[in-house]
């Protein structure tokens, strides 16, 4: 019986249990893949990446030894759009102006001069 795929799926955030072989996503249920921001919307530089991912690691450390369900990944999904939010708002992230979609959907974005 092959195993099940698990999916949660955010604005910004997508989460697997899968790994990603050939470009292709093969169901694993011991391991947690993560895309971010597929659409897009935002401009990344490595340090914001680097900030999500680590959050991620956290997130997913912090659950070890537990069972990866649908509501453990909705978790870690909510909490990694937070830290999306965050970094927009500490104005570390931007809006990506050539976005096919340019809705603010985290809210309008402030620069370091406006906090």
């Amino acid at each position: 019986m092959a195993d099940t795929l698990l999916k949660s799926t955010t604005r910004h955030i997508r989460l697997f249990t899968a790994r990603v072989e050939d470009g292709d996503l093969v169901p694993d249920p011991g391991q947690l893949t993560l895309d971010i921001d597929p659409d897009n919307e935002f401009l990344w530089d490595e340090t914001a990446l680097e900030a999500v991912r680590s959050r991620f690691r956290e997130l997913v450390d912090s659950r070890s030894g537990a069972d990866l369900n649908d509501y453990t990944l909705r978790q870690i999904g909510s909490e990694l759009e937070g830290q999306i939010r965050a970094l927009l708002q500490a104005g570390k992230l931007r809006y990506n102006p050539d976005s096919r979609v340019l809705n603010y959907s985290m809210g309008l974005p402030r620069s370091p001069e406006t906090l």
